[in-house]
């Protein structure tokens, strides 16, 4: 089984990442762009597990190392 884990900024965090592109868009003409969030995306290949265990582990990898959950949010979809 495979898993996409996405972490990002709470909303409530300054992004400067996120500033830095949203500025850099707006200079090269795209000025609709109202707000850029960065974040990442972690793909992980669980191999033969059924989809509860799946979330159990998923759950216990993103708040023990994958995601600072003090200032970052995570979620996580089976592929």
């Amino acid at each position: 089984m495979k898993a996409k884990v996405y972490v990002t900024l709470k909303k409530s965090i300054a992004d400067p990442q996120g500033n830095a592109i949203q500025n850099a868009l707006r200079k090269l003409g795209y000025t609709n762009v109202e707000e850029v969030r960065i974040g990442k995306l972690i793909e992980l290949d669980l191999g033969d597990i059924t989809a509860d265990e799946a979330n159990a582990q998923l759950v216990k990898m993103c708040e023990g190392l994958l995601a600072n959950t003090v200032i970052e949010e995570y979620k996580f979809e089976l592929c």
